[in-house]
């Protein structure tokens, strides 16, 4: 039986990496797979890929806020045996409904791997949305500079301070991002300092 599922974490978790062995493993025993991630609105003539930190990729097809999953995946030829999208957290609740929908009427496995919050501690709408709906939720950990569990993200400008503010959705710029524990993560939010950043 199909399941909504939402892999989630902080940055640096390795969660396309995992959506990439997920992908592999279909591909192995000859299924078809659709991969999502979020298209850049700003270059959407540049092909999309899903690439890990470790050096594997693989093409997906952009996902905006008009993207509506529910038609792309029922029509598509073949039918997909499992669909996997990363980047989650941008996805509308309109759109984690359409997932949920293929999953409960189309029978589709959906796999979707995010981040739980952004840099100010808020949750992204797609996560909220996939925290209600999904049928399995799974955290994927990495660790802080004290080596506890990461579960916040702090965003640092180029000179090392924190941004306490600005545009949730930022494209690219992976590097000005630290994980950090909840403790670390409010220490670097209260003095505007992060410990863990380092020049990249």
């Amino acid at each position: 039986m199909a399941k909504l599922f939402f892999y989630y974490s902080t940055m640096n978790a390795g969660k396309s990496t995992s959506l990439l062995q997920a992908a592999h493993n279909y591909d192995e025993r000859g299924m078809t797979t659709l991969l999502f991630t979020l298209s850049d609105p700003q270059k959407p003539e540049i092909p999309i890929r899903i690439a890990s930190r470790i050096g594997i990729g693989k093409d997906a097809t952009g996902f905006g806020p008009t993207t509506d999953f529910w038609s792309i995946c029922t029509t598509a030829k073949p039918t997909p045996d499992c669909v996997l999208i990363d980047e989650a957290q941008f996805l509308s609740q309109i759109q984690v409904r359409q997932l949920a929908r293929l999953v409960d009427e189309a029978n589709i496995p959906v796999m979707c791997y995010g981040l739980r919050t952004d840099f100010r501690g808020d949750l992204f709408p797609g996560s909220t949305a996939l925290l209600a709906w999904a049928d399995t939720l799974n955290e994927l950990k990495t660790i802080c500079l004290c080596g506890r569990k990461a579960t916040m993200v702090v965003r640092v400008a180029k000179d090392g301070s924190v941004e306490r503010e600005g545009a949730q959705i930022e494209i690219g710029g992976n590097n000005r991002y630290v994980p950090l524990c909840r403790k670390h993560f409010s220490q670097s939010v209260n003095t505007g300092v992060c410990a863990g950043w380092r020049p990249g």
